[in-house]
């Protein structure tokens, strides 16, 4: 398994900050690779979305459970086909770390684990000549700065403006 982890300040309560992350319909705005987002059952535990996914020639539609959920601490997910993969999001409060112009401030982390050699390459529609590892050594590499970019994006949503982050990756792929 291999695993990714990290973690930003946001300036609001956990609360907010829950409410927000436990809404995966929203994420679709925060990429360019998500296409669609569907959600069958309500936003908490046993919620499952199918998470439509468009990069190069692959197209994938991911389908995620919310295993379970802890407000406004928690929320831990799995993906239920194809891949070998879950995670949480975590929310600490941690008021004392606010600048003095925020009123509040959460450490927000997102952890996951995965294993690609449990990818099931049929699941992927790739062309018949590209293997699904060679893909996978493309798509490391840019894990890192994709994270960034969503994390910017939910942050500027949550806060209501654009800022720079301090995004800091506790543990990574080697090739991140």
């Amino acid at each position: 398994m291999e695993t990714v982890e990290a973690s930003t300040l946001v300036y609001l309560s956990p609360e907010e900050i829950y409410e927000f992350l436990v809404d995966f319909q929203q994420y679709e705005k925060y990429s360019k690779y998500v296409t669609d987002i569907d959600r069958q059952g309500e936003k908490d535990a046993g919620a499952v979305y199918d998470i439509a996914l468009s990069w190069w020639k692959i197209t994938y539609t991911a389908r995620t459970e919310v295993t379970d959920v802890d407000p406004p601490t928690r929320i831990d997910w799995e993906l239920i086909k194809d891949v070998d993969a879950q995670g949480h999001w975590e929310i600490e409060h941690v008021p004392e770390e606010a600048p003095e112009d925020k009123p509040d401030a959460s450490r927000v982390r997102c952890y996951a684990e995965f294993d690609l050699e449990s990818a099931d390459p049929e699941a992927f529609n790739l062309p018949r000549v590209v293997p699904l590892d060679r893909i996978i050594d493309r798509v490391k590499p840019k894990i890192g700065t994709f994270a960034r970019i969503v994390v910017r994006r939910m942050i500027a949503d949550l806060e209501g403006e654009e800022r720079e982050i301090d995004l800091k990756v506790h543990k990574a792929p080697m090739s991140v």
